[in-house]
């Protein structure tokens, strides 16, 4: 094991210690609001927003990005660091890597803070893709202008949740082959982390779904919900 892998694996639970941290529900708790008992009951940026207005998504949805980044740029750092050139087994270091990034998604969507309860981690998986340079830069760019039209089209950010999810891992594979990266070689773990970040999004959006063939799917707008202030 190389110190750099050492380095990593020391980083596994701390991103899962920054992961837990419910901004969410700390953000909504200074207005006198309790996610968990109003809204959805979620405790993300959507839910967050719904009762507070626009502006307090946004707030929390950064924050919960920054979860995800921080701990994923602080491997990248870390990997730059220590192996200043190419080597046989690379894969090794890009699967601790994400295992870094995955550590977060978990922390937010399974707090320990929150008895294993958590949010949707769409924001955490955008942070953590972000965090990922340059192999998630553009796809997660890609990512996230296609949340935003959709947010903005539809007003579901259950619908843009989860378009960006499956935008993700189509992007970075077009990315990789026109950069002519060995996106099934040594990359290998970045395409997988791709599609399985995509698929728990979509997973933890059933609820959602269900909601949206009903037609009680609620839309988030620019001023709280009634009943909130």
């Amino acid at each position: 094991m190389t110190t750099a892998q050492a380095a990593l694996l020391g980083l596994i639970p701390a991103a899962y210690i920054l992961g837990s941290i419910p901004f969410g529900l700390l953000i909504a708790r200074t207005r006198g609001v309790d996610p968990r008992k109003a809204g959805s009951g979620n405790i993300g940026a959507t839910n967050v927003g719904r009762l507070l207005g626009l502006r307090f998504f946004a707030i929390v949805f950064a924050l919960d990005l920054l979860k995800g980044f921080v701990p994923t740029l602080a491997s990248a750092i870390v990997l730059r660091h220590f192996n200043g050139s190419a080597r046989d087994d690379q894969s090794a270091d890009y699967l601790l890597w994400l295992l870094v990034g995955f550590a977060a998604i978990f922390g937010h969507m399974f707090s320990i803070f929150l008895g294993f309860r958590g949010g949707k981690g769409v924001a955490t998986s955008t942070g953590v893709m972000l965090g990922v340079f340059p192999f998630f830069t553009i796809p997660s760019v890609a990512a996230l202008l296609a949340f935003l039209i959709l947010l903005k089209v539809t007003r579901y950010v259950s619908v843009a949740s989860m378009g960006g999810a499956i935008v993700l891992p189509a992007a970075y594979l077009l990315t990789g082959i026109a950069f002519n990266w060995p996106v099934f070689g040594q990359q290998w773990p970045l395409l997988a982390f791709s599609c399985l970040v995509s698929l728990m999004i979509i997973y933890k959006h059933r609820g959602n779904l269900a909601r949206l063939r009903a037609g009680t799917e609620a839309r988030i707008t620019s001023t709280p919900a009634a009943g909130h202030h």
